[in-house]
């Protein structure tokens, strides 16, 4: 069983809501994201859903935000805030451990990136596309492999 780390939200003076998160490095990127200007709980979840947290550190890192701009909710002012604010203070982010440049499990994040943006293209909403992705994605698969075990899989679904 997955330990489940959990935080409150205290906005409002009289509402507690408790939040879930299936990793600290999720709760942590979580809570940074709620201290940026305009990001309130429900935006950052929608971000967190929509990406993993190694793929917003990793539109940080390359200000990519274009891609951010992709999640549903993030206009290109929020995703140019989120790279400013968040560029400091991913060292205190405890992420998976990052591999190399050139390594395997980089070409698969950019493959699973190349065709989550895929499907995309073919209409596929952004969660449902990243969702379908994860659940077929292997370290050595191409891009097309994965586009077609991901398309295979609705059509058996």
């Amino acid at each position: 069983m997955c330990p489940v780390w959990a935080t409150r939200s205290r906005r409002l003076e009289d509402s507690h809501t408790l939040y879930g998160f299936s990793s600290e490095a999720e709760r942590t990127l979580f809570r940074q994201l709620l201290k940026i200007s305009g990001i309130g709980a429900k935006l950052a979840l929608t971000i967190l859903s929509g990406a993993s947290g190694e793929e917003l550190a990793r539109y940080v890192v390359e200000r990519d935000a274009a891609s951010l701009t992709r999640l549903p909710g993030i206009g290109k002012k929020t995703a140019e805030r989120i790279i400013i604010e968040l560029r400091d203070k991913l060292d205190a982010i405890p992420l998976a451990a990052s591999p190399g440049p050139g390594s395997s499990p980089a070409v698969a994040a950019d493959a699973i990136s190349e065709a989550s943006q895929a499907l995309n293209a073919l209409g596929y909403k952004p969660q449902e596309a990243n969702r379908m992705v994860r659940a077929v994605a292997q370290p050595d698969m191409s891009v097309e492999e994965i586009i077609r075990h991901a398309l295979h899989s609705m059509v058996n679904n």
